[in-house]
């Protein structure tokens, strides 16, 4: 049963997403979802939700909605200016909204992506167990201007009403500055023989046609040698591909499960997330680890985003046991 809703009066280019499609590439399908993974677990983390709940994904342009109930909010991902009915409220915290007032994510910059969680999440139609659009089937989509969106919680306005910021210090990681790149080798390497350098030599410049598939760069290209044909085969998210032509391809979330280009390296997980922040005009610079340095990135950012939800939780118990006095009721 839903609690009510969002109404956007302006919606920019936002879309209803999750974490992905995790089993849909066993079907050929694509796992789609969050680009910047890692933003979209802190947002959901901030509001109590699980990592996987359906969320927001705001990209580059402004938006504006009014909630019809009270609401708990947070936002992570590229820094923009987030208002309540006019007045400066803080990003990577939560954020109490009364129903009725006006939210607004304006000016979106240091990265082109936005999350934005709510307590209790919303109410969203899946496909294989996701939430995540899929163009290609025609699933999900942006959310048009004036269109409604259901929440699944009330939460009271506790939170800005009796306590002061202090106590939302909640210490969420920050995002990664610079647009350095990690690759671990890809499995046809040999393929490119003295020229797979050049990946490293010189920052690639992403073009227009880049989007959730995949982004296309110009740079330094590494020349395959050997003259043998690629099969059509099964490729990660974050393969590096150097097809015919002037252009590098870096595949995303939304790639196809199988291609036929040699795979030069691959995208870290850490990695794809800074990805996600990369607008059309800007330049990436790669930089080669190994699989174990990947593997411990990896980990070290599980065990920040643990800590974080920790945290959180114990925000949350404090403020459910004083709701709990000044109400009377039972703490939840």
């Amino acid at each position: 049963m839903t609690a009510g809703s969002l109404t956007f009066v302006e919606a920019g280019a936002t879309q209803l997403t999750d974490l992905g499609r995790r089993r849909g590439p066993r079907y050929g399908v694509p796992v789609n979802g969050a680009l910047d993974q890692r933003s979209a677990r802190i947002a959901n983390i901030l509001v109590g939700n699980p990592d996987e709940a359906p969320l927001l994904e705001m990209t580059a342009l402004d938006v504006e909605f009014i909630p019809d109930v009270d609401i708990l909010i947070a936002v992570a991902g590229a820094d923009g200016h987030l208002t309540v009915d006019g007045v400066m409220r803080p990003l990577n915290q939560p954020v109490s909204v009364r129903a009725g007032q006006v939210v607004g994510l304006r000016h979106i910059q240091s990265g082109v992506r936005a999350y934005l969680a709510v307590r209790g999440s919303f109410e969203a139609p899946q496909l294989l167990g996701s939430c995540a659009p899929d163009s290609v089937l025609g699933f999900g989509g942006r959310i048009a201007n004036g269109a409604s969106i259901p929440v699944l919680r009330a939460t009271e306005p506790i939170f800005n009403d009796h306590f002061t910021s202090e106590l939302y210090c909640l210490d969420a990681p920050h995002p990664p500055t610079g647009f350095v790149v990690e690759v671990t080798d890809g499995p046809d390497i040999d393929d490119f023989a003295g020229t797979a350098d050049r990946l490293f030599a010189q920052p690639y410049l992403v073009t227009p046609t880049s989007n959730h598939i995949g982004l296309r760069m110009t740079g330094p290209l590494p020349e395959r040698q050997a003259k043998g044909e690629v099969l059509s085969r099964g490729v990660p998210v974050g393969a590096v591909e150097v097809p015919p032509g002037d252009e590098l391809l870096v595949l995303h979330r939304g790639r196809g499960v199988t291609a036929g280009y040699p795979v030069l390296a691959v995208v870290t997980s850490s990695s794809l997330d800074v990805l996600a922040q990369v607008r059309p005009g800007q330049r990436v610079r790669f930089r080669r680890i190994s699989a174990a340095d990947a593997a411990a990135r990896a980990r070290a950012d599980r065990v920040a985003l643990e800590a974080l939800r920790r945290r959180v939780q114990a925000v949350f118990t404090a403020l459910d046991a004083l709701s709990s006095v000044i109400t009377g009721r039972t703490p939840s």
